[in-house]
């Protein structure tokens, strides 16, 4: 799966039995989600790669998922901190910084889809990748280390250098990178960069997990297969094109599959419908099972997901 792997074997990952440790790289955020009656929020903790981390610690409880961030050192900042641990993330690389906070972000939902109004500059966590001994230290011994684009995107000063360079080292050591590219153009000063960045964090990944929407727009992929051979050519081992409700492409070891996945029932919040698809494709992966297998498992967790309102879905209550 991927290229070098968790074991350090080309195209390998270890499975079967084994206690997987997880690293989830970026931003957790507040988050205000709306509820039944006008104007009114509810409070909550998400991001991207966050979510991701809590799906994958919900269906894997007896692995170690660790997330990598930095937050402030205000009543807001410990919320998340004591959020994290309660959720079963491990919380021992996360940085804590007095002169900033965390981010915010306000959903709207128009007909189950979301807008999004953020108040991010604050963000500690743009400064999770400074330190780069930190970095090293924080994905030593793992088996697959988790980012994305919007990771990239945050990151101030030298931090993606930093970090893209600790992801190569990572990886030398064994550790198998997965990687969704998930594109906001908002958070990059320009397309350009955005495009070059995510292309750059593409030769250094295992397992590229992009969305075909947003390929098509930034990079004019005429279909999914594009989008497909864009990561492959990349040198990316496997590749799983999400593709909304449409079929899902995906490609590992010179192989290529196509998959059709189950009509999606009402929609009522989109959010975190991506995040969630690669938790559990990634848990299924890492279990030993097959792409196709893989990619129904990520599909149904997603389509439980949109049914309800917000990012964290809790699924015992599904």
């Amino acid at each position: 799966m991927g290229g070098k792997g968790a074991n350090g074997s080309p195209g390998s990952v270890r499975h079967g039995g084994t206690r997987m440790r997880i690293v989830s790289v970026g931003e957790c955020m507040a988050e205000l989600a709306p509820l039944d009656a006008p104007a009114t929020y509810r409070l909550g903790y998400a991001g991207d790669t966050l979510n991701t981390a809590w799906y994958l610690a919900r269906l894997r409880p007896e692995w170690q998922i660790d997330y990598v961030t930095a937050l402030g050192s205000d009543a807001m900042s410990d919320s998340v901190l004591t959020f994290l641990r309660d959720s079963g993330i491990g919380t021992e690389h996360v940085i804590r910084d007095a002169e900033r906070t965390v981010g915010l972000y306000l959903i709207t939902l128009k007909d189950g889809e979301r807008s999004f109004s953020y108040w991010r500059g604050q963000s500690a966590a743009r400064r999770l990748a400074e330190d780069p001994m930190r970095l090293d230290a924080a994905f030593a011994g793992t088996d697959l280390v988790y980012l994305s684009g919007i990771t990239l995107a945050i990151l101030e000063g030298e931090g993606r250098a930093h970090l893209m360079e600790a992801l190569r080292r990572a990886r030398r050591a064994g550790t198998t990178i997965a990687f969704d590219p998930n594109l906001r153009p908002r958070l990059w000063p320009d397309t350009i960069t955005m495009c070059a960045a995510v292309m750059e964090a593409a030769t250094l990944c295992d397992i590229a997990l992009p969305s075909h929407d947003d390929e098509a727009f930034h990079f004019g992929d005429a279909d999914p297969a594009a989008t497909r051979d864009r990561y492959l050519g990349q040198g990316a081992g496997t590749v799983v094109v999400k593709n909304g409700d449409g079929p899902i492409l995906h490609a590992e070891g010179g192989t290529t599959g196509r998959f059709e996945p189950a009509p999606l029932p009402r929609v009522v919040d989109s959010t975190a419908a991506g995040d969630s698809f690669n938790a559990a494709y990634l848990a299924a992966r890492l279990d030993g099972q097959g792409e196709a297998t893989a990619i129904a498992a990520g599909c149904a967790l997603a389509a439980r997901v949109i049914s309800e309102r917000g990012a964290l879905v809790h699924l015992e209550d599904m």
